[in-house]
């Protein structure tokens, strides 16, 4: 059974265009790999938002109850439909002011970063987490183990 995907992308910030893409590219490299973790018998939904630094401070206040920009949020939901597959509906909001500042304080190429938070995003939708110590540390060389399929160094060495 071939896993089912669909990635939609919207772009509701004039910080993005120009990027867009490129991100859809490394997005289509980045959902070939394996240890990613999608599920053979699950369908995907994938909806990537681009956003501005006002509206994901909005997102995390409502949501999460923190008023304060930040680079990505990602929300997750599972849903087992009436023919009883699963379906995962994931809405992942990204900032490109926020990536951009990270980046270069942290002398990380744009991309090279938005491809790490895009690989860290998807594992959470296949059920990872960092809430625990070795969680983060599962998740942690989970991650650099896929950008090396990029070339990428990994970004906790910074």
């Amino acid at each position: 059974m071939k896993i089912k995907i669909q990635t939609n992308f919207f772009c509701k910030s004039n910080h993005w265009p120009k990027r867009m893409l490129k991100i859809k590219e490394i997005v289509k490299k980045i959902i070939k790999i394996d240890e990613l973790g999608f599920k053979k018998n699950n369908s995907y939904i994938l909806n990537l938002i681009f956003v501005d630094n006002k509206k994901i401070k909005n997102i995390n206040k409502t949501y999460r109850k923190k008023n304060k920009n930040t680079d990505v949020l990602t929300f997750v939901n599972f849903i087992k439909n009436n023919k009883n597959k699963n379906e995962t509906y994931c809405d992942i909001f990204f900032s490109a002011e926020t990536i951009k500042k990270d980046a270069k304080k942290n002398l990380l190429n744009f991309y090279d970063h938005i491809t790490h938070l895009i690989i860290h995003c998807f594992l959470h939708v296949n059920g990872y987490d960092h809430k625990k110590k070795s969680e983060f540390m599962e998740m942690k060389k989970l991650e650099e183990k896929i950008l090396m399929y990029f070339d990428i160094q990994s970004p906790y060495l910074v």
